[in-house]
């Protein structure tokens, strides 16, 4: 009974949010402040009716109810709470309900949250965001609902594919769809700008806090998905171009894009189109991304394979909202004028810059991702795009902005020359030269991409400090004065600068052994010896598994024991390798045991990886970088709004 009460509570949400996508539009349309009134109630109704949903979706996995199809075919009686939790949204079915919940936690955050909201604003948002959660909920109901009953409920289920039986998998797609849901807002934005044909600093000021909200829970689940394939897929990468990550990494570049325009909007009330079409953009890859995902035009570890219906759909979704707010852009654009004057040398032609190089990154990604399917749907012909192609095209335009962010964050509004330009950022130049000069040292012979994004993330990170101290007026007693903000600036910036150069060094150095070893058999690896002692059963709540016990030694010291697996999940018969990590801040040492081999011994695979976690640590520094900015008092959007209407009303006398 209590599933029927779920699935009841979804149909209601579809009722609410037709009410609330259609009544504050037509009472925006009209004056009608009773009409626009409407939006708050019920956005925080859709929200609750889609949580009630979800919740009553996780109570039936937590009590094992195997009358519903989609439980059965995704969990298992003895898998573990975690992921029996997790087993909600690791299919297609629930992942979808959980995309909707967030965007109705967003629309419903927006409507508590904008009080100070202009009244026609907030009403053209919320309807906005009911249509949006419309077409989803139809989206949910009509092919992918979860709550479908079996006719006779087995006593087991099928078990959940075994490589999202993983914490990074639990937590990777809730921080990943927060990010993909959240640029709904921004988007939201922008239509009701081009509807109201209003853009100025105030616009700009409500935008870019719900930007930047996405971006940074974008930026931790893309994390978590890298370090999850590091570790889970047994590869010892973090990166593979894959399909299904570049379909997460292409709204993040528009994002990060959207935020730095934002600014110029803000501070000089130029770029107000550009900004426009970045916020429609921004939510349209993510719309894109879900296509990827879930249309079953791609094969990926990580997509939801799915029918024809379910594909045909989500393109219909994307049409509507990416193809009607770019209809209306080139209705109502010109409607939306800039007012400032830009000089060659400023910081608003640096971020003009920043936007195009991150703009033609985004592109490059998307074909790069989507060639492959128009070959085969135009020339019948299969390819396959990776690695190198997009090492050779996609590179050059993250230079380009590695070298921009530290001059473009302390070139002044309005003006500049180029000697005030340069004099601030030489310390940072001379230590990336530094660096650079050290990392050719030990890489001789190696990749010179390596060696140059090493050396860039220097430049970014000593760029961040320069910076920092430059805005403190070379005091350090300002330092602790100064804004949030700008420490969140500079530890987004700095962030970047230390994954580029984990990357960098990573690539530089890393060490690769693959052998056939027998237990007691020893082998250097980078001046380290690792010993295999045994390989043992190890039973485990939904698996068995072949554990590894392995040493691992320096100089004759033993500094670790490493216990890699290799699991064997029954009800799905499918096989995944858990690999061993000993991790450090300099270093990686890094173990997986494979099959055993015909004529003795197991299939062994060593790396030795330095500087791997700086990769994640420098987006983890790039997150908090965000989160620091979201606490600055400046970004309260009703502080902003409050000026707006100061403003109004002293030009209204």
């Amino acid at each position: 009974m209590l599933v029927e009460t779920g699935h009841f509570a979804l149909l209601v949400a579809l009722c609410v949010a037709l009410i609330q996508s259609v009544i504050p539009l037509v009472g925006a349309q009209r004056g009608w402040s009773g009409w626009m009134a409407v939006s708050t109630p019920t956005a925080l109704g859709q929200f609750g009716m889609i949580a009630i949903a979800l919740a009553t979706l996780i109570y039936a996995f937590v009590t094992a109810d195997f009358s519903l199809k989609m439980l059965y075919e995704n969990s298992h009686t003895d898998k573990p709470l975690l992921y029996k939790v997790a087993g909600v949204w690791g299919n297609h079915e629930g992942n979808v309900l959980l995309w909707v919940l967030i965007l109705a936690m967003f629309t419903a955050a927006s409507a508590a949250f904008g009080g100070a909201m202009p009244e026609r604003l907030r009403a053209r948002l919320l309807a906005v965001q009911g249509s949006i959660g419309v077409a989803f909920l139809l989206f949910v109901l009509f092919t992918s609902n979860p709550f479908i009953r079996v006719e006779e409920a087995p006593f087991s289920g099928r078990d959940l594919n075994p490589i999202l039986q993983d914490p990074g998998l639990a937590f990777h797609p809730p921080f990943l769809y927060v990010g993909y849901v959240g640029f709904s807002i921004g988007f939201g934005f922008a239509v009701a700008a081009l509807l109201e044909g209003k853009v100025d600093a105030a616009w700009a000021r409500w935008v870019r806090p719900w930007t930047l909200a996405g971006w940074v829970f974008l930026t931790v689940g893309i994390a978590l998905g890298s370090w999850w394939a590091y570790y889970e897929v047994g590869w010892g990468g973090f990166w593979f171009w894959d399909p299904v990550e570049n379909a997460s990494f292409m709204p993040w570049l528009i994002a990060a894009g959207l935020l730095h325009s934002a600014i110029v909007v803000e501070k000089r009330e130029v770029l107000k189109s550009w900004t426009i079409l970045l916020a429609i953009m921004a939510f349209g890859f993510s719309l894109i991304g879900t296509f990827i995902v879930r249309s079953g035009v791609i094969t990926s570890v990580h997509s939801f394979a799915s029918d024809p219906k379910r594909g045909v759909f989500i393109l219909a979704i994307l049409a509507f909202f990416l193809g009607g707010s770019l209809t209306l852009y080139a209705a109502r654009a010109n409607e939306i004028q800039a007012k400032g004057v830009l000089s060659m040398v400023s910081r608003e032609s640096s971020l003009i810059m920043n936007n195009v190089l991150i703009a033609v990154a985004a592109l490059v990604v998307l074909t790069g991702t989507v060639w492959p399917l128009l070959a085969e749907l135009f020339w019948d012909r299969r390819l396959a795009v990776g690695a190198p192609f997009f090492e050779k095209t996609f590179t050059p335009f993250m230079v380009g902005l590695a070298l921009l962010l530290p001059i473009g964050a302390m070139v002044p509004w309005k003006r500049s020359s180029l000697g005030k330009l340069v004099r601030p950022v030489l310390p940072a130049l001379v230590f990336a030269g530094a660096v650079m000069a050290l990392v050719f040292a030990v890489s001789t012979g190696r990749s010179a991409l390596a060696v140059g994004a090493a050396s860039l993330g220097g430049w970014m990170v000593f760029g961040a400090l320069s910076e920092i101290w430059q805005r403190a007026n070379r005091t350090p007693g300002r330092l602790l004065r100064l804004p949030r903000n700008d420490w969140g600036k500079a530890l987004a910036h700095g962030g970047l600068g230390i994954a580029f150069a984990g990357v960098g060094l990573l690539m530089m150095g890393q060490v690769e052994d693959v052998r056939v070893a027998k237990t007691g058999d020893a082998f250097e690896v980078a001046g380290y010896t690792i010993s295999l002692i045994s390989v043992e059963d190890l039973p485990g709540p939904n698996f068995a598994a072949k554990s590894a016990t392995m040493e691992v030694r320096q100089g004759g010291k033993l500094l670790t024991t490493l216990h890699p697996e290799k699991r064997v999940y029954p009800a799905q018969a499918m096989p995944t390798t858990e690999a061993a990590i000993d991790s450090g801040f300099w270093r990686d040492v890094y173990a997986v045991i494979g099959d055993p081999q015909e004529a003795g011994g197991w299939a062994v695979r060593s790396y030795y990886k330095p500087f791997a976690n700086w990769i994640w640590a420098g987006c983890l520094v790039m997150a908090f970088g965000g989160v620091l900015s979201l606490t600055d008092r400046r970004y309260r959007t009703a502080t902003g709004a409050r000026r707006a209407a100061v403003a109004d009303a002293l030009a209204a006398e």
